[in-house]
């Protein structure tokens, strides 16, 4: 049986360069007009990097059920420097570090579409779907979501500080949509753990189920960050999200969740936060907390 870092590799690479060639030919097709530039190569190349962090962390997951999901994460980001370094000449210090800023740039956004896809499949038959900032921002320009004109506004304001990765919205009997949630997707936020948590209050404040994902909660061994989640302390006496979800049992502890590939357990408090923000909203402040 392949190692977690050997199975990586295999479906990185391979991932990589279909993805690279399917969207090289669409480039190409009869409808795209002139060359494909530097630009659009950029773009190609990020495009198939997201795709393969997020469908080697899937199934590298799924493969080794039993690893600690940082250690899968640091085997592809392994695997992603050293497609993108290269090794044995001159250059090799000045294209890590380059690999690495490209890591950074495209393991976030990777990370908030392996969100939205586990999310949504765990959701379906249920009128509730994640959605990424981008379309949320292009659901409120088309007016198909049916907010009041004060969630809305605040919805924008949202968007436009870029202060939540995804967004749930259910879709009610009468076809309406509207934006109930907001979620946080981090690989790890021990170093902005405090800004992420204010605005994640005054989402709460506006009677918002606001959430976080996290696929690294090592942070969490330590109280203070633990308290910022679940509050309880001197310093934080009150919680800073509906929930986190992370991705180890290890970490479970009030308000924070431990979830995997399933999803089950945020499928279920989505559907409870749903109904409550349906029909009790003006009770959904901080202090609303999921029925086990």
């Amino acid at each position: 049986m392949p190692t977690v870092k050997e199975s990586c590799r295999e479906i990185y690479n391979s991932t990589y360069n279909a993805e690279k060639e399917r969207l090289y030919q669409g480039a190409l097709s009869p409808s795209h007009r002139g060359p494909v530039d530097e630009k659009k190569e950029s773009k190609i190349e990020t495009e198939a990097q997201k795709e393969a962090i997020k469908r080697t962390m899937v199934e590298t997951m799924r493969a080794f059920p039993n690893e600690e999901t940082s250690n899968i994460w640091r085997a592809v980001y392994e695997v992603h420097v050293h497609r993108k370094s290269g090794v044995g000449d001159a250059d090799t210090i000045a294209r890590v570090v380059s690999a690495d800023q490209s890591w950074k740039k495209s393991s976030g956004h990777a990370f908030e579409e392996m969100i939205k896809f586990l999310g949504n499949a765990a959701l379906c038959g249920t009128n509730i779907e994640i959605v990424l900032q981008k379309d949320l921002n292009m659901l409120i320009k088309a007016r198909k979501i049916a907010n009041e004109p004060r969630d809305i506004s605040w919805l924008k304001e949202q968007i436009k500080a870029s202060v939540f990765d995804l967004y749930v919205v259910l879709s009610k009997d009468d076809g309406k949509k509207h934006c109930f949630g907001c979620i946080q997707s981090k690989t790890s936020i021990r170093d902005r753990v405090t800004r992420d948590r204010e605005p994640s209050m005054q989402a709460m404040a506006s009677y918002f189920w606001s959430t976080i994902i996290v696929l690294d909660g090592d942070y969490l061994k330590l109280p203070k960050f633990v308290s910022m989640v679940n509050g309880g302390t001197t310093e934080h006496p009150t919680n800073g999200w509906h929930g986190m979800y992370v991705f180890s049992e290890q970490y479970s502890d009030g308000r924070i969740y431990a979830t995997d590939l399933d999803f089950k357990n945020f499928k279920d408090h989505a559907v409870q936060a749903a109904h409550y923000w349906s029909t009790q909203r003006q009770w959904f402040d901080h202090n609303w907390i999921i029925s086990e």
